[in-house]
């Protein structure tokens, strides 16, 4: 068991919390709003018990210069001193006399917002690379390190491993949740035990698919990766998105799980990704050019017949091209399916969460992860390096 942030005194402590405030942004305005609302449980536990609250957290990718203004933290800031109902102090700077001489003046109960760590990796990828002065220069602002981003968990970063290596540490809320959820699923206790796989690349999901192989009942896979898996059987699905390099090892699971695995028997094509020529076939049928972009209604009906007698539901990857509402049909029209199943309903992650929270299913899922990739690497079983950093309770 590890250290949770409760197990810390942290009156007049200055507390560094990483968070993962990784939104979407357009034009400088946040439009999903829902990671930095995860955060609040911990953010505010924090604030309540007397702490000096420091907080770090990455934004998109930093490759290059013009990278930096469309990734600046400042309006996460905003947004959420909106929530805390309370000023959120803001530093431009990742570190130097800038930063210190903020935190040196914060007061208990303080709150405080360091630009995106990863203006780190503009020279050297120092954060994405766990740069051991970086991490040790950001552990020397605070006295105790609380891990509350689970989207990170499975990077070594300067900002979670790196820090967690030098001070006293624990897990926040947010991150307690997801692996205690998470749990459920790798227990595998109960039956019939369903996922469903969608995204666009096979290699993405070797790992997991060959992990769920094992532990899973039925796999139902959909999405782009799907035209992989029915390339491999033989069926021609012309101008689809197929990874090629991937066709052996489906075949290889097809063979080893050939009861487990359900492809689409239908699919929703057009000639180029646009509403324009759409039309709905069997998988046989593709006709010339034809690009597969969603599963199709009988689809549907065959994915509801494993659903609705499972116990225990996994989803991670959209069904179709869901950035095109003409491809998220499939999507929607399972987790219309997903309302009515009495059944434990984990959402891993991603482009999955983003649209069952942007089209109303929420209050539906038992637990929907704020990591795709850090709950996809759990389900495979594998150890998270920001989860293994962190000081285990004393026996």
């Amino acid at each position: 068991m590890k250290k949770t942030i409760e197990d810390f005194n942290l009156k007049s402590k200055k507390v560094i919390i990483r968070v993962d405030f990784n939104v979407p942004m357009k034009d400088g305005n946040i439009t999903d709003d829902n990671r930095i609302k995860e955060s609040l449980k911990t953010i505010q536990y924090a604030i309540e018990n007397g702490a000096r609250v420091i907080l770090l957290s990455h934004l998109g990718r930093v490759k290059e210069e013009s990278d930096l203004e469309k990734n600046d933290l400042s309006p996460v800031a905003i947004r959420l001193g909106e929530l805390l109902k309370k000023e959120v102090l803001f530093v431009e700077s990742t570190r130097g006399p800038i930063v210190e001489v903020a935190i040196q003046n914060m007061k208990d109960g303080d709150v405080l917002l360091i630009q995106n760590t990863r203006y780190e990796d503009l020279y050297g990828k120092l954060e994405s690379s766990n740069d051991e002065e970086l991490g040790s220069y950001w552990a020397s602002l605070g006295d105790i390190f609380i891990n509350d981003a689970f989207g990170t968990c499975h990077r070594a970063h300067a900002s979670n491993v790196g820090i967690a290596s030098h001070l006293p540490s624990g897990l926040g809320f947010l991150v307690e949740k997801e692996l205690n959820q998470l749990t459920v699923a790798l227990q595998n206790e109960l039956h019939p035990y369903t996922v469903i796989l969608g995204g666009a690349k096979v290699s993405d999901k070797v790992g997991v698919i060959e992990s769920l192989g094992k532990k899973a009942d039925y796999i139902l896979i959909g999405g782009a990766m799907a035209y992989t898996f029915l390339k491999a059987k033989g069926i021609d699905v012309k101008s689809s998105l197929v990874d090629t390099e991937s066709i052996p090892f489906c075949e290889d699971m097809l063979e080893k799980y050939k009861d487990k695995i359900i492809l689409p028997i239908d699919s929703v094509n057009a000639k180029e990704i646009s509403e324009e020529n759409m039309h709905t076939c069997e998988i046989e049928s593709f006709k010339e050019n034809d690009i597969g972009l969603d599963i199709g209604p009988k689809t549907v009906s065959l994915f509801k017949e494993y659903l609705q007698k499972s116990k225990l539901i996994v989803w991670n990857g959209t069904l179709g091209y869901a950035e095109l509402e003409a491809f998220s049909h499939g999507t929607k029209a399972i987790l219309d399916i997903l309302k009515d199943i009495e059944a434990i309903k984990i959402i891993g992650g991603g482009d999955t969460a983003a649209s069952v929270i942007s089209l109303g299913y929420k209050d539906y899922m038992t637990h929907i992860s704020t990591g795709g990739g850090a709950s996809l690497e759990l389900l495979e079983g594998k150890q998270l390096p920001g989860i293994v950093a962190i000081e285990d309770k004393d026996e």
